[in-house]
This record gives structure tokens, sequence and C-alpha cells, in this order.
């Protein structure tokens, strides 16, 4: 997709302007955050299991080259393919040349943020390829020519009657009459429609939740049989992942599932998790004859050793911006990247650098919900502070917060010059708080006060109270 993330501000404006958007993001709350919260209810370990997941995935990143080596062993001795890109056009050209040795005017795709992250669609159909999405959430936008707008429900932005006008507008071939009242008829005609195209791929391409370097497998999570339409169907299987999904043993893999699904969708386990290893082998009743892994880097490798190696423990369970006050206003497009969210607001700098995408580490409350929800425990909004830190030190924000911000931290600094400030400004505030306790209207702070009260000082500083109340005391002993 193409990057907006420097206009965020103008996005979210617009999104909060979309009624559409609004009512479709009210839904977030019952779909998600009440049914996780009782999944995990449920699962008096769970918290252990946390433990239990970020030490495995923090050991898996600082043993990463020794993991991907071991990986791409197993893949071989099982008969399959392993190709290193060290960016997306890497990615990209590799995927090409394996499907024009397949001979494949047609591709169908299980559900993969990777593909999106390196443009694959755009990039096959610019060069003859039609790929067809597979997952009900991507097929939707796909018809649409939209991007995802989260990780995990990837059409959450839209409401069901949007769903049916673009089925009536798409499938015209299909009687206008039909009843499309349902999400269940919804559901059953993007089945029969997209149940012809896994016949017609000649390659299958898929992401992977998690690569196994013990067995050479690929893993995918997902609560659809497209996924598993997608690999055994065609002659020649594609799996694109980026390098830090590795772990070192199914065992270590089966840990970790146990607080994804819960953290995602409120499940104990999601529907269907399936583990491929290789091409057909003899006697398999299905299976594609090449099985392909495109190992990712895109800028993953520059953020070991760094503060923002923990990002790279993320599963893409979606509870950071399930949770985040921030994406329920805005959604997820206005970000304008392919990662929305609190670790998109992460994430996207990493990949895209700062200097584009500083806009999104802002766009926190840093109320710390998405590190508390967080099943790999990522330190969210401590990596957000890092990015900001970056961008100030770098002089991208404007110059009214850069010159505030450097005020403050003369009067910080100083500590009589701040006792002496705050003593004047209090009395001065409460001129405008209107004896209500809040203010409604504040100098220079309009941003703020337009959308929200501002709690007002109570009439004397914290120093000033932590005297009076030290000489109590002291009076009191005496």
């Amino acid at each position: 997709m193409q990057i907006t993330s420097p206009a965020f501000k103008e996005n979210a404006r617009a999104a909060l302007a979309d009624a559409q958007l609004q009512k479709a993001l009210g839904n977030v709350r019952e779909g998600f955050i009440d049914k996780r919260q009782r999944a995990v209810d449920a699962l008096p370990e769970f918290d252990a299991l946390r433990d239990s997941a970020r030490s495995i995935k923090d050991h898996a990143l600082a043993h990463l080259d020794l993991y991907l080596e071991a990986y791409e062993k197993k893949v071989t001795e099982a008969g399959g393919h392993v190709h290193w890109a060290e960016t997306g056009a890497d990615a990209r050209a590799i995927i090409l040349e394996i499907c024009r040795a397949a001979g494949a005017r047609t591709v169908t795709k299980g559900k993969s943020m990777i593909t999106e992250e390196i443009e694959l669609n755009h990039f096959l159909e610019k060069e003859g390829i039609r790929p067809v999405e597979t997952d009900l959430g991507e097929y939707i936008i796909q018809l649409r020519r939209e991007s995802p707008s989260h990780i995990i429900a990837p059409a959450v932005h839209l409401t069901k009657e949007q769903v049916e006008a673009d089925f009536r507008r798409m499938h015209d071939h299909l009687p206008f009459a039909r009843d499309l009242s349902e999400p269940e008829s919804l559901l059953n005609e993007a089945r029969r429609v997209l149940r012809a195209q896994y016949f017609m791929a000649d390659v299958g391409i898929t992401g992977a939740n998690f690569l196994v370097a013990e067995t050479g497998s690929s893993v995918i999570v997902t609560n659809e049989g497209n996924g598993d339409l997608t690999q055994i169907l065609p002659r020649v299987h594609v799996v694109v992942a980026s390098i830090e999904k590795i772990v070192p043993t199914l065992e270590d893999m089966g840990q970790i599932l146990r607080v994804l699904a819960r953290s995602a969708t409120g499940q104990d386990m999601s529907v269907y998790t399936t583990v491929s290893t290789g091409p057909r082998r003899p006697g398999d009743p299905d299976g594609p004859d090449e099985y392909h892994v495109v190992l990712v880097d895109n800028g993953r490798s520059a953020m070991l050793g760094t503060e923002f190696q923990d990002m790279l423990r993320c599963i893409r369970c979606g509870a950071c911006m399930n949770h985040c006050p921030v994406y329920h206003a805005v959604g997820g497009h206005a970000y304008g990247s392919v990662y929305p969210g609190p670790m998109g607001a992460v994430l996207t700098p990493s990949l895209v650098g700062v200097d584009k995408a500083g806009h999104l580490p802002n766009a926190s409350t840093f109320c710390g919900r998405c590190e508390a929800v967080c099943p790999m425990r990522i330190p969210l909004p401590k990596m957000m502070r890092h990015w900001r830190e970056r961008e100030f030190s770098r002089g991208l924000n404007p110059a009214t917060q850069r010159y505030g911000l450097r005020a403050w931290a003369l009067f910080a600094r100083h500590p009589r010059l701040y006792r002496l400030a705050t003593a004047i400004a209090i009395p001065a505030l409460s001129l405008f708080s209107a004896g209500k306790g809040r203010f409604r209207h504040l100098p220079l702070a309009g941003g703020w006060t337009k959308h929200r009260d501002m709690p007002a000082p109570e009439g004397r500083t914290f120093m000033q109270q932590w005297r009076d109340r030290d000489a109590l005391k002291q009076g009191g002993q005496a």
C-alpha cells in the first residue's frame, strides 16, 4: 500500500467525520475486547504462559542466525527451497520468478500481512498475474481495492450493508434479487465464488504465523479453511514470512499458540492450526509438488540489538489495537501504513523511517492498555517514547513543540525558577476555570480543550502543599 503516515492528522480528521466508519468501529469492543477478557479469565495460568512465550521469543531472537540456518537445513532436507530476501523488492522478484517458472496466470493467497507490506498484489497484477485473496476479510477489501484496516480483521471498518453493496456490484453474474441480508448469506456467496479459484490457481501463497527450526515447518493459524485449500490444491506452495517468525521447536510453538488465539479473537484455539513441511511425499493424498519459503528481512535485522528489538516478539494478534482508544476513534486506515495501532506506531517507523512515520508514535494517550494486554509483554509505550525522542533529536516535530519542550526542560533543571513560575501560573490559571474545577478553554491548549475538559489547579502548587504538610508533621513531633 502507499504509505500516507505523514498525513496522519488529515487522515484522522477524515476518519472522525466518517459516519459509516464510526458505526463499524463500534463493533470492536463486542467483537474483541470482551471475548478476550472472558478467555483470559478462564485460564488461570495465562500470565505464566505470557512469561514463557516472551522467554521463547527472546531466546530465538538472541540466536536468530543459528535458528534460521537450522530451519533452512530442515526445509531443504524435506525437499523444499528457502529463498533469502533482504528487501521487499528482492522478495517480489523471487516470488515472480517462482510464478513464471510455474506458468502461473492466477495465484490464490491466504491472509498475509508481510505480502501487504511488500505490496505483492499490486506487483503481480502489473506483471500479468492475477492474485486472488481467499480470506473473507481480505477478499472483501480486494473487491474494494482497499488495504486492510486491522491485522486480523481486515474489513472491520466496513458495515454489513457496505459488504452487501460490494457483492452485488462485483458478483454481477449472480441474480440481483438474491437474499444477502444476513452475514451467513454473504459468507455462502463468497465461498461459492472463491471455490472455483482454488482449482484454477497454479500457485498458492500463504504467510506464516510460525516457522519451526526443529522440523523446517511453516504454521498458519486461521478460522477459515481457505488457508489449507490455498496451500494443498495448487502445484506450487510459496510461504512468505519475515525472519522473526522463527521459533526453536514445535513445543515452543504450542506454548505461544495458547496465548495467540485468546489474545486475538477470544478463542481457546483457532479453528485451524496447519503445519506444512515440504512438498508432497510419495503416498501423500494431496499437497504441492513444489514448496518454497521466502524469508523477508526488510529492516528487521536492523532492529536487533536496539531499543526496538522487543517489537520483533510480536505475534500479530491485534490485541494492542483492539484496546487502543486512538484506534477506536480513527480506525486503521488513518495510520497510513500496513500496521496500524500501537504495534504499527513502533514497527512502521522502524521499516520506513521516523521522518515518514513520526506522527504515529505521537498518536497515543500512553494509557498503557496495549502493553497490559500484549501476550508477548512488548513494552509498546516505552518504544513509542524512544521514537518521540529520536524525532525530537532530529528536529522533525513542529518548532512550537520543540521550543515548548526546551522551555519546560529549562524550568525542570532549575527548581527555584520552576517554583516561582508555578506560584505565578496557578493563580493566573484559576481565572480561566470559572470556579468549576476544570477548563473549557485555555490559551495555547485549544487543541486539547476543544474536545475534552482539563482539570484546573486547586489553588496551591504541590511544593507548597508539601511544605505545609511537612511543617504540620514537624509541629506535631515537637
